[in-house]
């Protein structure tokens, strides 16, 4: 029973390759792990390799001989790739996860892989990639990754290969930048591959360190302008690699771009070329047009000039001041400022300095002041504006923790008692502001002063009505401005009021709280034409509390008369839905019929008739013989008696002469 399954076994031979009982000891020694279902494996000798191209596998299989110097998984469905699916395999050279479902890679999967050359992950979902997904691949020389959705690549990712990589893919991708400072150390690199993404910009020099470059691909991107770069200067530029080229020259590749064919592309027109694939998206002149058909005296820029610039500035100390400056030109111009001090001014703890030419001092100075210069400058020429800024001295400080009124003598700024509503509000006094020290004088009396300050008139719980007197006539006023705010929050709230009006009345207070409240006089200086302000006058009030209503002692009366009218109601509609059901009652009482005709019972009546010799009364079984048509024999004489039966009245009589016609 035995020997047919030997001499079966005997006859297949020794297994064949890919099989997944392939164990056994290889010719060193070593035991090798069994080959993964629907893969090939060359284990036996070296150099070993794992084929499993179209296996369906959902991960990298387990159990991998470690030994593998040939790993190749691509069209499967291998979604991520762990720290252990690829740990020990220190002498892997060669590893392809093409087109897979590839989305994730776990910091550290390439670790061990310290002997890896070329790294296959083209046709995937990668999204980014980190400083860690890439770590340990010290000796890889080829890196795919196109065809991905990369629209991150990490300033570190490629740190550990930068030295050796000789050709890097990010063609099809979805990248709008790239660290270029990582690219620029790239030193080895041979061929790059740009095309197809987003990037909008290249900046100057970028490549200038890559001298072993071949090929540069940048097509189909948003590049509006290619910046000169040192290594287009050294080597012949060539559209496409071409028999008998120097070994030096770089194929340079640029063309599905929006290009702005203005003078800063001067240099890339003067480069020898055959290449009819470039074309110029604009100025709308050149819109359409060859790059290489335009000639060179058509790229030309328009200097800057300045369109708007701020007018002169006048912030007090302590706050911000934002000058603004614009231009326009062709190509767009740069804004920079220049301090009065001559200094360059840029991002700092102090300035801050935007793209669309605003430039802010933050808590200016009186050092600040002065005339700031604004340049704008593009590849044509530069364009210069001025703009005056003068710094004055604080507005009045109007916190919940700052009083108008002075502290007494023996009070200091932590000691001294706070204010209560009730002290604050029993005085309607307020202190004057000094114009020359600006800080607010001690009242001289209680109430109203007769020096004139500004006064409370009149106070509810959400209004006050605020008087100032008239100190005659102000040069260049233009307006009074009424800042304040409650004792609850710092949120300063201004009330311009005509220069006119020494009276205005505030609205929309809240009950039962303090407020501070300046009135300032907004003048202009007519030495300088600047805005000016002057403090006229500070207070601080309470508004009333809110009363609660009073409940009257005949509160509930109107409650209770209410209740009557619904109960009278309700008897009204009882009545009268009573009075139907009578009428209701009574009608099938009367058998369906009104009650003044009597009713008929079940249609019992007797008819007697008598005639005078004539022919019989027609009766019920005679109706039947209207329709003859014989005309019926005339009639001398008729009576005819009808008795109705009723169970309660018993027999009636009813008799009815008739006459003939003789």
């Amino acid at each position: 029973m035995l020997g047919l399954p030997l001499l079966c076994l005997l006859a297949l031979g020794p297994p064949r390759l890919g099989a997944a009982s392939a164990v056994g000891p290889a010719p060193d020694g070593s035991v090798s792990g069994p080959c993964p279902r629907r893969c090939r494996c060359q284990t036996s000798s070296p150099p070993r390799s794992v084929l499993c191209p179209g296996a369906g596998l959902l991960f990298v299989p387990p159990g991998l001989d470690r030994r593998a110097s040939e790993l190749r998984l691509p069209d499967n469905f291998i979604a991520s790739v762990r720290r252990r699916d690829l740990a020990n395999m220190t002498g892997l050279l060669h590893l392809s996860l093409s087109r897979n479902t590839l989305a994730h890679i776990a910091p550290g999967a390439f670790a061990d892989l310290r002997a890896l050359r070329a790294l296959h992950l083209d046709g995937n979902r990668l999204s980014s990639l980190g400083a860690a997904q890439l770590r340990g691949l010290v000796s890889l020389r080829h890196l795919i990754l196109a065809n991905n959705q990369l629209g991150v690549l990490a300033a570190g990712a490629l740190a550990d290969c930068a030295e050796t990589l000789e050709d890097l893919d990010l063609s099809y991708n979805n990248l709008e930048a790239l660290p270029w400072d990582a690219v620029a150390r790239l030193a080895n690199v041979n061929t790059l591959g740009l095309d197809h993404n987003l990037l909008a910009a290249v900046p100057a020099g970028a490549f200038a360190g890559l001298h072993k470059l071949a090929r540069l691909d940048m097509t189909a991107n948003r590049l509006t302008t290619i910046p000169p770069d040192p290594l287009f200067s050294r080597l012949p530029v060539l559209s496409r690699p071409r028999p008998g080229a120097p070994a030096s020259a770089l194929v340079l590749a640029f063309g599905g771009n929006p290009l702005h064919c203005n003078c800063e592309l001067v240099w890339l027109r003067r480069l020898a070329r055959e290449d009819d694939l470039e074309a110029c998206a604009s100025p709308p002149a050149l819109g359409g047009r060859s790059f290489w058909a335009v000639r060179e005296d058509e790229f030309v820029c328009e200097p800057p000039v300045v369109t708007h610039r701020s007018p002169p500035v006048a912030v007090p100390e302590g706050r911000t001041a934002s000058l603004r400056c614009r231009a326009a030109g062709d190509p767009e111009p740069r804004v920079r400022w220049v301090s009065p001090r001559g200094r360059l001014l840029g991002n700092s703890s102090r300035t801050r300095a935007f793209p669309n030419g605003t430039l802010e001092l933050l808590a200016a100075t009186p050092g600040d002041g002065g005339v700031f210069t604004c340049i704008a400058a593009n590849a044509a020429g530069e364009a210069t504006a001025s703009v005056e800024l003068t710094v004055g001295p604080p507005p009045p400080q109007l916190a919940n923790s700052t009083s108008c009124e002075p502290r007494g003598e023996g009070e200091d700024g932590e000691g001294g008692a706070p204010l209560t509503p009730s002290s604050s509000s029993a005085s309607s006094s307020l202190a004057p502001m000094d114009p020359r020290a600006g800080l607010p004088q001690a009242p001289e009396h209680d109430g109203d002063s007769e020096g004139g300050s500004v006064q409370v008139a009149e106070r509810s719980a959400t209004a006050a009505l605020i008087r100032w007197p008239d100190h005659g006539p102000v040069p260049g006023l233009r307006m009074y401005q009424i800042q304040y705010n409650s004792s609850a929050d710092d949120i300063l709230v201004y009330r311009m009021v005509p220069a006119g009006s020494r009276s205005f009345h505030l609205t929309d207070l809240v009950s039962g709280r303090t407020y501070d409240l300046c009135v300032l006089a907004v003048s202009e200086d007519g030495a300088t034409g600047l805005t000016a302000t002057r403090a006229v006058g500070c207070a601080r009030f309470s508004t009333e509390p809110e009363l609660r209503p009073c409940r009257s002692p005949h509160s509930g009366a109107p409650v209770l008369g209410g209740t009557m009218i619904i109960a009278l109601g309700g008897v009204i509609v009882a009545s009268v839905l009573g009075f139907i059901f009578l009428l209701l009652l009574r009608y099938k009482v009367h058998g369906d019929q009104p009650p003044g005709k009597p009713a008929t019972r079940g249609g019992v009546s007797s008819v007697c008739s008598q005639t005078n010799g004539g022919a019989p009364a027609p009766g019920p079984e005679s109706s039947a013989s209207d329709s003859d048509p014989t005309p019926p024999t005339p009639v001398k004489g008729h009576t005819l008696v009808q008795l109705d039966f009723e169970p309660s009245r018993g027999p009636r009589g009813r008799l009815a002469h008739e006459r003939g016609g003789q």
